[in-house]
């Protein structure tokens, strides 16, 4: 698992897998999860200490 986090432009990213990304699914209008062929492969948090995610 690897977890960035970008300061300038308030993005939380959480990777699970580092598969090709099959499936992109938004979840608010700020997560969107990334599913791979086995299953999760990474969420993405715009805004999100703005947000407070």
């Amino acid at each position: 698992m690897k977890i960035q986090y970008d300061q300038t432009d308030d993005i939380l990213h959480i990777v699970f897998s580092e598969a090709p990304i099959v499936k992109d699914v938004p979840h608010r209008w700020n997560v969107h999860i990334g599913y791979c062929a086995e299953g999760l492969a990474e969420i993405t948090v715009l805004d999100a200490k703005a947000t407070g995610q």
